[in-house]
Order: C-alpha cells, then sequence, then structure tokens
C-alpha cells in the first residue's frame, strides 16, 4: 500500500508538471487581448473621442510568427485608431533577420492603418538590429526616438515624443517640451523606468513596454520577475502626481518562451475631457 501512495504522489507530480508546461508554454500564448482604457483630462476637450493603439515587444521569431501577425493587424485595425504607436522590442534579439523576414515584416506593419500617424521608439532587442529604423520608416511609421511631433486638431496642439533606451532626449526636443504651449504631452519610452526622468518637463501620458507586466504572473501576488529597467514600474497602470503612466502587457515573449496569467495584449486608449 505504501509503494503504491508512493507512485500515485510521483504520478500526480508528475502530471501538475506537465499541465503547468502545457498551461504556460501554450494555453498562455493562445489569443490576443485588447486591453481598453478611459483617459480623462480636462486638456483634451479638442481631442474628445481620439483613439490611440498602443502594441509592444511583438518579438517577432519567439511566439508570434506569420499567421499570429495576420491576427495582431487586423485586430488593431478592427479598433480604426487615430494614432498607432509602437513601443520597441520589434524582433527577438536571438532570431537572425533574413531577406524574408524583413519584406514580411514590412508588408504586414504597412497594413495596419491610422487617421493622424504612426510612430514607434526603438527597444532594446532593436539595438543591434541594423533592420529597425529601415523596417519601421518602410511600413510608415515615424521614428521618434529623441524626436517629436505635433498633430493640431479643432485649433489645440497635441505634442508626442519619444525617448531612447539611452533615457536622453536631444536638445531641440527638450526646448520644444519647455517653451513650446502644447495642450496636451505625450511621450514614447520603451523603459518604463525613465518615466521618472520624463516627469520634469511636465508629461501628460507616458506609453511603455519592455516589463511585459511580468510575462509570468500570479493572482493576488501579480509579477514574478521583470528586466531591468522595469524594477520601479512593470504593472499595467500608475499615476505618478499628474503624468499616467500605461505600460503595454506586450505581444510576443522574451527570454522565456512563456507566459501565465497575462495573455499576449495591446492598449487602446480613448481620450475624453470628462
Amino acid at each position: 500500500m505504501k509503494l503504491k501512495l508512493k507512485w500515485k504522489i510521483i504520478f500526480s507530480i508528475i502530471l501538475l508538471l506537465i499541465i503547468i508546461y502545457i498551461s504556460v508554454r501554450f494555453i498562455g500564448n493562445i489569443g490576443l487581448v485588447v486591453r481598453e482604457y478611459k483617459i480623462t483630462n480636462k486638456k483634451l476637450e479638442s481631442f474628445y473621442g481620439l483613439k490611440i493603439a498602443h502594441f509592444s515587444d511583438l518579438h517577432y521569431g519567439m511566439s508570434v510568427n506569420e499567421k499570429k501577425l495576420n491576427i495582431i493587424v487586423n485586430k488593431i485595425n478592427m479598433t480604426k485608431p487615430d494614432i498607432v504607436v509602437f513601443t520597441g522590442d520589434l524582433i527577438d534579439k536571438n532570431i537572425k533577420i533574413t531577406d524574408e523576414i524583413f519584406e514580411l515584416l514590412v508588408s504586414k506593419l504597412s497594413k495596419i492603418n491610422s487617421k493622424y500617424g504612426k510612430y514607434y521608439v526603438s527597444g532594446n532587442h532593436d539595438k543591434n538590429n541594423k533592420s529597425y529604423n529601415t523596417i519601421m520608416t518602410e511600413s510608415g511609421f515615424q521614428n521618434l526616438n529623441e524626436s517629436y511631433d505635433v498633430t493640431y486638431l479643432n485649433n489645440s496642439k497635441m505634442f508626442i515624443g519619444g525617448i531612447d533606451t539611452n533615457n536622453t532626449l536631444n536638445e531641440k526636443t527638450i526646448e520644444t517640451l519647455n517653451l513650446e504651449n502644447y495642450d496636451y504631452k505625450i511621450m514614447l519610452s520603451h523603459y518604463p523606468d525613465n518615466a521618472d526622468y520624463l516627469l520634469k518637463y511636465n508629461v501628460d501620458l507616458i506609453l511603455s513596454g519592455h516589463s511585459h507586466n511580468g510575462q509570468v504572473r500570479l493572482p493576488v501576488i501579480g509579477k514574478i520577475i521583470t528586466p531591468n529597467y522595469a524594477k520601479k514600474y512593470y504593472d499595467p497602470y500608475y499615476k505618478i502626481n499628474d503624468t499616467l503612466l500605461y505600460i503595454s502587457g506586450g505581444i510576443g515573449n522574451s527570454t522565456m518562451n512563456f507566459r501565465l496569467f497575462n495573455k499576449p495584449s495591446f492598449n487602446l486608449y480613448r481620450l475624453v475631457n470628462k
């Protein structure tokens, strides 16, 4: 009897480990969630109803393939965004970039539609990817690494800028942030912990990625581990003084090709003034 009980326990442990592996490796990567947020600010009267689609951390070549990329593009377009932003890590650093992958990404990302513009900044996995900027610009995205653009709507001005992984802004961007009078200011930063650096520029909204909100999360406990530069800020949402910080949970996987209690997702923000 004791021997049978021992083998039952061993079998139960093995079965549990198999179930956990299937859950984190396969079930956790199935589907694509749209996380919708309403951003309320009195400054947004002229931009009432504007929709921003924010995706990040594609890590193409890990859990994301051509089929999944088609789903991502179609789902973003279904939200009919006015602005689309990508906050870095397009291709996983462990994936060799072939001509086929290059052409595929340009072909698919070009199909993402927006009314006023598509923007991007670089992530840490993009640093050594010499094709990254070319892929993004040929796909119709504007480079906001240490740069900015201005959207005019109903005689109001919205500033949208970006910061690269070096945590720096060029003098022209800083001068524009400080001297120009904007009705609303948005900054993109792959690293969420860069938010503290951006606060001094009185930014209204910061959009980030990198943390994946913790690829593996547990109920109540939340994230298990996050990468460097996502140690202070890693959850989906923070309010820091008068600045809002939203961090995308990401679409692909980094380092470990699994997820738990954290489905692949992108964010959709609806801007309102009340």
